[in-house]
């Protein structure tokens, strides 16, 4: 634990050597001038440093029940598997800053209020964020007041007929304030839907070079059944024999750089297929999927950070921490998308477009 939970033998303990020291540094500066300022203040800052916690046992890991490294050594993040406070402590040494991005465009500007209240309540709690809501309504968005290092930043962006367009356009939207704003603002990005709310802590242990998120649907499939894009035209194109995980197109993330590289990847990749009058199955989650296949990534998040409760909760899932807001589809989409909606719709709902099916 930090300071603020010592057991207060610990606090006394400190408080004694504050005294003491303080005492030796006076008699100390008297004598020698100046010289043991230096030694003093790194006593002391040691002293305030200092954290209790269990030691880890080499021969007990945490859980034996899910997977939790992956063959190329990247963690992957459950419940039990971390210690929240020697990693915050380690993030605000380095004075992290976070942003998150999400796309509200035409009605899904109803979803941005739940999504920020919620995230304010769990997301990234003590931590320096910028909330970067991509919108084409920015009226329809409302004035929050957050704490200080905390802020919703509105980016207007160009609105789309098709929610396919609007799905694939994002990677490029992305990736061009990656370049221009975000590098400038923001240690790490975080990109997420925003038909979501979060209902637990989630906190900086997500935070990683470049991080996916294993879909709820897919975490425990064999890739032959994973839903990438089969067609060999494809610049997405993943055969039935190769594969590691099904990853979710509604959760990356990692630092400014990292997603710039993830992001420009997706676009190009869709660029090219729109040439060829060719549209991956699953959109940016098709060409998501295709970069995590020869770009690892250096931490996956458990299905804990992504669910939708209408699955149910199996019996190894301790948390759910990002999940589904329940809405009418009706109501949100037109009726040429709903009509074009029937004819890909699939067995398995799918994140990372403006919806879940």
């Amino acid at each position: 634990m930090i300071l603020d939970k010592y057991e207060k033998g610990t606090r006394k303990k400190c408080f004694l050597a504050f005294l003491f020291i303080t005492a030796v540094f006076i008699v100390s500066f008297y004598w020698y001038g100046t010289k043991p300022i230096k030694w003093h203040y790194e006593v002391l800052f040691r002293c305030s440093q200092k954290m209790l916690y269990d030691k880890p046992e080499t021969f007990k890991p945490p859980r034996v029940d899910v997977l939790m490294v992956t063959p190329w050594l990247a963690p992957i993040i459950w419940d039990g598997s971390y210690n929240i406070d020697i990693l915050n402590a380690q993030f605000h040494q380095r004075n992290v800053r976070v942003g998150i991005t999400v796309f509200a465009i035409k009605k899904y500007t109803v979803f941005v209020k739940t999504f920020v209240e919620t995230a304010e309540q769990f997301f990234m709690v003590g931590h320096k964020v910028n909330y970067y809501v991509f919108t084409d309504r920015p009226n329809y968005i409302l004035n929050f007041t957050l704490p200080e290092g905390r802020q919703v930043v509105i980016l207007e962006v160009p609105s789309y007929k098709r929610w396919q367009e609007v799905s694939m356009r994002r990677m490029e939207m992305i990736r061009d304030h990656a370049h221009q704003r975000f590098s400038k603002e923001v240690d790490f990005l975080v990109c997420v839907d925003v038909d979501m709310r979060f209902s637990d802590s989630v906190g900086v242990e997500i935070l990683s070079d470049v991080f996916g998120t294993l879909h709820p649907g897919f975490y425990n499939g064999q890739r032959t059944g994973f839903t990438y894009e089969r067609r060999k035209d494809s610049t997405a194109y993943i055969p039935t024999d190769e594969g590691d995980f099904y990853y979710a197109g509604g959760y990356f993330g990692g630092t400014v750089a990292e997603v710039y590289k993830l992001t420009n990847f997706c676009h190009n990749a869709m660029m090219t297929d729109k040439e060829n009058n060719i549209e991956a199955i699953w959109h940016d989650e098709s060409y998501l999927n295709k970069y995590f296949l020869y770009h690892k990534p250096t931490k996956i998040l458990s299905p804990e950070y992504l669910w939708d409760n209408n699955i149910g909760v199996p019996g190894f899932l301790k948390r759910r921490r990002f999940v589904a807001v329940p809405k009418n589809h009706n109501a949100i989409r037109n009726k040429r998308a709903l009509q074009e909606n029937q004819k890909v719709k699939k067995q398995k709902f799918h994140f990372g477009s403006p919806h879940i099916y």
